[in-house]
């Protein structure tokens, strides 16, 4: 089972999520793929994310992009999963604190305001990757809203696909989704 972590202000309608749903059902495999719609609050994010695990068959890899790798470490690590990381959010604790009052999700036009509690969750779900071999990291060195490099080096001893150029959209995306389908043991199925 894949499940697909969509990042800050997006949604499950997504590019990358939508590319990698379709992927899935034309090879077959659509009933092995969830995308929950996570909330702006963290709490809330990982509480969908938890209940999607929990619903889940087994053996699930989470795909998470941007703020939804995030999300998956820190769930890979408390559930004993695999994660695909798709240019992740290290720290975002450190970076959206610039953005804290009202924001709108491009996708749904929902407005909201982040809080200085909701930096405080982030800092909570922060943790060191313990378990290098469970995870793959996929990045493009011209990704525009976070630097590579702080991935690459939190997640040292992961299987790391560092692409040239490129940008925050991961514009080499289709190209890695025989990679995840083969790390999450969905190739053959």
């Amino acid at each position: 089972m894949l499940i697909y972590l969509h990042g800050f202000n997006s949604d499950p309608a997504s590019h990358k999520a939508q590319v990698l749903r379709r992927d899935m059902e034309a090879r077959g495999l659509g009933a092995f793929f969830a995308c929950p719609k996570l909330s702006y609050t963290p709490d809330e994010a990982i509480a969908a994310a938890e209940k999607e695990i929990a619903r889940a068959r087994s053996p699930i890899t989470l795909v998470g992009s941007s703020l939804g790798g995030f999300y998956a470490t820190y769930l890979a690590q408390q559930h004993g999963l695999r994660a695909v990381l798709l240019n992740p959010a290290v720290h975002p604790q450190q970076r959206l604190e610039r953005y804290l009052g009202p924001q709108k999700n491009v996708f749904t036009g929902e407005e909201y305001e982040l809080k200085p509690e909701h930096i405080e969750q982030w800092r909570v779900l922060d943790v060191p990757v313990k378990e290098p071999q469970r995870f793959i990291l996929i990045v493009e060195t011209g990704d525009e809203v976070l630097d590579y490099r702080l991935a690459v080096e939190k997640y040292a001893g992961a299987e790391q696909v560092v692409v040239a150029g490129g940008n925050h959209s991961l514009q080499s995306f289709p190209g890695h989704i025989p990679r995840i389908l083969r790390f999450a043991g969905l190739a053959d199925v």
